[in-house]
């Protein structure tokens, strides 16, 4: 029996694709009711998408002939090849996928908890992504805060996005000029790739954004947030990302590496100690970026060595490290960042420039990419 553990886009994908290869003895372990589409919740956050369009029902999305445990993965143990669930019971597996995706550690910063009340949210919820979008409607004047935290976080490119969504919402009401704009980044350049820094710098530029770089939000205090523990910077609004992880029961268990992630083989994505578990998404080890569109290229891969694996043979499909980044520059624009493990650009749209912000692009990231991911990518055929 192979056992996913997760059913988010990495779990509902690979039972998906494991269901078209033939495979019968397939369970999914997740407790969710809703299933999210998690990327356009920052379009909701900057009022250009409804938030219902983000979520089905976890049923209406569970391949059929698959057997869905409805209860929550709380150990493994790899050794006995069985999966311990919240309720106290066990699963026995033959092959193993874990993608439980990454844990909101909402509390790390002091404060942040209590300023998510007030004047502060975050697209990273569906409860809170709503309220982005009111607080950025009414603020008219003042200073506005996006900040990023350090470590890996799932959606690198969404702290920047709502910037510049509520950055062009105060360009188009006049109010721009009046509102003092901070971008918080712990990173060194705004991107990892130069060519899509060099566009971003452009953008940042053009909506007279302050760049706060190798700098994050310590602490959060009434009104106001510390930057790299010294720099009180108070705010009329701010929109704030939590520390991410590993969950609490991977980073603790016998699959974890050192970062506290499943440790994966980077290229085939097979535990390096346990040759018969495989994990993909936000909770495996690989050193990409946490995105949708490194699941649909990691998928495939996971599913085609699983199935060698199963066969007794070597695993022989390779991940490359692709993700790509829709980077929203405008209420109407956007910048496709593609990339891979070597951090170049690699364009996957014959023709068409992507290294620049695009109107056509923007059309791609509202209603194709959705459309792609509810009608192929969940039904193993993208």
């Amino acid at each position: 029996m192979v056992v996913i553990v997760g059913g988010g886009t990495a779990g509902i994908t690979v039972a998906a694709r494991l269901r078209r290869a033939g495979l019968q003895d397939i369970t999914l372990v997740d407790p969710a009711h809703t299933h999210h589409y998690q990327p356009l919740w920052t379009l909701v956050g900057g009022g250009r998408a409804p938030l219902r369009e983000s979520a089905r029902p976890q049923a209406s999305v569970v391949p059929k002939g698959v057997t869905w445990v409805r209860r929550a993965a709380v150990g493994i143990d790899p050794d006995a090849k069985r999966v311990h669930l919240d309720d106290g019971t066990e699963l026995g597996y033959d092959q193993l996928v874990v993608c439980p995706g990454i844990q909101l550690n909402w509390g790390a910063v002091p404060g942040m908890t209590e300023a998510l009340r007030a004047n502060a949210s975050s697209n990273y919820s569906a409860d809170l992504a709503p309220r982005t979008w009111e607080l950025i409607k009414r603020t008219r004047r003042g200073t506005a805060v996006f900040a990023m935290p350090s470590g890996p976080i799932k959606c690198a490119g969404a702290p920047q996005k709502i910037a510049y969504l509520a950055a062009d919402y105060w360009r188009e009401q006049g109010v721009l000029r009046d509102i003092d704009v901070h971008l918080v980044l712990p990173t060194p350049a705004l991107f990892g790739v130069p060519e899509f820094a060099e566009v971003l710098a452009g953008v940042v530029r053009r909506y007279g954004i302050t760049t706060h770089l190798s700098s994050e939000v310590t602490e959060v205090r009434d009104g106001s947030v510390v930057i790299n523990g010294e720099t009180e910077l108070p705010y009329s609004m701010a929109h704030l990302v939590p520390p991410q992880s590993a969950p609490d029961w991977i980073k603790g268990g016998p699959l974890a590496g050192a970062t506290g992630y499943v440790e994966v083989d980077k290229h085939t994505l097979r535990h390096v100690r346990h040759p018969e578990v495989f994990a993909l998404g936000d909770a495996g080890s690989t050193p990409n970026s946490k995105t949708g569109a490194a699941i649909r290229k990691q998928a495939p891969v996971v599913v085609a060595n699983l199935l060698a694996v199963r066969r007794g043979q070597e695993p022989t499909a390779r991940y490359d490290g692709y993700a790509s980044c829709p980077l929203t520059t405008a209420r109407r624009r956007m910048l496709l960042a593609e990339f891979d493990y070597t951090m170049r650009p690699t364009p996957s749209i014959p023709v068409i420039n992507t290294i620049r912000e695009r109107t056509d692009m923007w059309y791609l990231k509202r209603y194709g990419l959705p459309l792609m991911y509810w009608n192929l990518m969940l039904r193993g055929r993208a």
